[in-house]
């Protein structure tokens, strides 16, 4: 996948993510990039872990699997910044 469909498929994943996980206010447009594109690294192994494909390009199925990363990784910093 070239660096400009990552972006986007990042930008559309993080944004998805913020709005499931309430955190929209609090993120502008590019960290909505670099949590969707982390989102789809995380959503990738657990979905290898699962016996499942991860990340394949631009596709439904890759923006569900960066949306479920990307939800895991807010969890995380929620969990984290509360401790």
């Amino acid at each position: 996948m070239s660096i400009i469909l990552w972006i986007v498929l990042g930008a559309i994943a993080g944004w998805i993510a913020s709005m499931i996980m309430h955190t929209n206010n609090q993120q502008g447009l590019l960290l909505d990039i670099v949590v969707g594109i982390v989102g789809a690294l995380i959503g990738g192994f657990v979905m290898n872990a699962l016996g499942q494909g991860g990340v394949s390009g631009f596709n439904l199925y890759s923006l569900v699997v960066a949306i479920l990363g990307a939800v895991i990784l807010l969890a995380i910093v929620k969990l984290a910044r509360r401790a």
